[in-house]
């Protein structure tokens, strides 16, 4: 049996670059894929706070009015055409701060109505 003490003390003395192709090299062997538990390996062993954020890096947005600003009919209308809402429903979420115009969207499909939205004058957050 492996000395697995000694076996800690070799793995923690690679590199980062030692560690990828020692991944590749025993995914190869074994035919697995190791990226979750990489990853997970990664975080546990004290890497930083931004290392742990690239691995998950956030794919669905809500797209939320701040306020609707002066021009509140041409707000209403766009909003309309983001979300098959009636006007009377279009006029109270444009009056509602902090309500979800778009929820759990790409983040393509977020800027693009943040950037809209804006142009009418809206204050707009993409969360």
């Amino acid at each position: 049996m492996a000395d697995l003490e000694k076996l800690v003390e070799q793995l923690s003395a690679l590199s980062v670059l030692e560690a990828a192709d020692l991944v590749k090299k025993l995914e190869e062997k074994w035919g697995v894929s190791a990226a979750a538990p990489v990853a997970m390996a990664a975080v546990a062993g004290g890497a930083p706070a931004a290392a742990a954020e690239a691995v998950e890096e956030k794919t669905e947005f809500d797209v939320v009015i701040k306020e609707a600003g002066p021009k509140k009919i041409e707000v209403i209308k766009v909003i309309r055409q983001l979300v098959n809402l009636s006007l009377t429903e279009a006029k109270a979420l444009s009056e509602t701060a902090g309500g979800k115009v778009l929820a759990a969207v790409g983040k393509e499909a977020a800027m693009d109505a943040k950037k809209k939205l804006e142009e009418a004058g809206a204050v707009i957050e993409v969360a």
